[in-house]
């Protein structure tokens, strides 16, 4: 079904895959993981045809995929049996409604609409977002943005289906309903899997097979367990048990005198949401939600896909106005109030490299601002895994590189409250936990910091406070005490 010989792709400012050979059978299912930077999406694009049709590169070597060659048939020849997810499911997202959006490669097939209806309701079901049918889609959270991407390629009915870091913005549950769905299209329907993750325990049962690539290379290639255990042979450290429950009233009261893990003492508020309610175009997302965070704080904010997280991250940075409630800050440091990492860290990158990037904040601020700074934006790109990329032009990262490039540039205004969405989109857990280390040795020194993830074992691991959002409420938090809470 898929023949790589000697795939070699170097873009204008590196080489992304050097000399990979891989071989897929008809109805595989088949893992593909390593680093991030490994050459993992630039194997899927090269599958899809976008190298160099739609992306600029240099490609040699040779691709089948489902009797036709990318080289030779354009990306819409290889739409009609070769799905793609990406891993950032926004760029391939365009039409007004959830509906539309799904309907749209097979209305593009010229089916009768009768087998288009079918479709629809068969993608949406299968990607658990019937609930989402009518919705627009520039208002869904990631998550859901991510179920409606998959919906939209299961439409088309591929014979291939490339998926990209599918669970990358997915709550438990989505994850447990991707992977149910992955499997009935593989046993029910001989489709032919190939998914690129970071987060493979989900897939390690089912899979046949992983392939490893490091800087470009294939270096293990068979059965997933015996894989892993050869190219990771030390395990990943156990994350501590989770975190008491308490009732959220209880969390709340801790406030003067707590403690942060080590480091300086949450003696005082630093914002206070208070009954605060908040949406777009008249559907409330928030509802009469509040919360204190405090000083020093390494919290970390969970729950399902559409719970309102993102919404909140954006109020508290003042991108979107509350239509009831307060916003109160206890702050007028030299640095900005907020510092937001998100979800998509191409919404906010837009500068031509990394270190020009990451010093664009500073110098708007100003030409003594940004000459303390120096020493601060070294440090910032040694400790993100950035400084050997510095050069790097930003749109030839990896989605995890940019991320982490976006991290910096955040860091490099010293916000008072930094927040970050979903930080493990594109990351492998070595890089994960020397960025979050690096984020711990900064709460330690006093940094505030609000962690958005599904990732329950960043939760366990480095957060001191945990609150729990569903259907825009805040429903139930947990506390570590200091002398209980470490990094792991």
């Amino acid at each position: 079904m898929i023949e790589v010989r000697g795939l070699d792709v170097r873009y204008a400012e590196s080489h992304a895959l050097r000399g990979v050979d891989l071989s897929i059978a008809p109805g595989s299912f088949v893992l593909i993981g390593g680093p991030s930077g490994g050459g993992k999406s630039t194997l899927a694009h090269a599958l899809m045809g976008l190298l160099p049709q739609t992306i600029p590169a240099e490609v040699q070597g040779h691709v089948a995929i489902a009797g036709l060659d990318p080289q030779r048939h354009s990306v819409a020849q290889l739409a009609t049996r070769v799905g793609l997810v990406f891993q950032n499911p926004a760029t391939q997202l365009f039409t007004a409604t959830v509906e539309e959006e799904v309907a749209f490669g097979a209305r593009n097939l010229g089916l009768p609409p009768e087998e288009i209806a079918a479709r629809v309701q068969f993608a949406l079901e299968a990607a658990g977002c019937t609930h989402l049918q009518y919705r627009a889609v520039r208002h869904l959270s990631s998550g859901e943005q991510q179920r409606v991407a998959i919906a939209a390629v299961l439409g088309m009915r591929p014979t291939v289906l490339i998926l990209d870091e599918p669970t990358a913005n997915l709550d438990v549950e989505g994850v447990r309903l991707l992977v149910q769905t992955l499997l009935r299209l593989h046993r029910q329907f001989q489709v032919t899997l190939v998914v690129v993750e970071h987060r493979l325990a989900p897939f390690l049962p089912h899979a046949g097979r992983l392939v490893w690539l490091v800087d470009g290379r294939v270096v293990a290639d068979g059965p997933p367990f015996q894989t892993l255990a050869r190219v990771e042979p030390s395990p990943h450290p156990l994350a501590p048990s989770p975190l008491p429950m308490l009732a959220l009233s209880e969390a709340e009261g801790l406030g003067e005198g707590r403690g942060n893990g080590g480091g300086v003492r949450a003696s005082s508020s630093l914002v206070a949401l208070q009954r605060v309610t908040a949406g777009y175009d008249g559907r409330p997302v928030l509802e009469d939600c509040s919360l204190v965070l405090h000083r020093g704080d390494l919290a970390a904010l969970v729950g399902p896909n559409g719970a309102g997280k993102t919404t909140l991250a954006r109020v508290l940075a003042g991108l979107l106005r509350p239509r009831r409630g307060r916003v109160t800050w206890y702050t007028d440091g030299p640095g900005q109030r907020v510092g937001l990492v998100q979800q998509n860290p191409l919404h906010q990158l837009v500068c031509d490299t990394v270190e020009e990037e990451v010093w664009f904040g500073p110098r708007n601020m100003g030409a003594k601002w940004a000459g303390r700074m120096g020493a601060e934006v070294e440090t910032v790109l040694a400790q993100t895994g950035l400084h050997l990329l510095r050069h790097r032009p930003t749109h030839a990262l990896s989605v995890g590189q940019q991320q982490r490039t976006a991290l910096a540039a955040t860091l490099s205004l010293c916000p008072a409250l930094l927040i970050l969405d979903e930080p493990t989109v594109g990351q492998d857990w070595g890089h994960l936990v020397q960025v979050m280390d690096f984020l711990a040795e900064l709460n330690r020194a006093g940094q505030t910091v609000l962690l958005i993830t599904h990732d329950e074992r960043l939760v366990n691991r480095y957060a001191s406070r945990v609150w729990e959002m569903r259907g825009g409420k805040m429903q139930e938090a947990r506390c570590r005490k200091q002398e209980a809470r470490g990094n792991g």
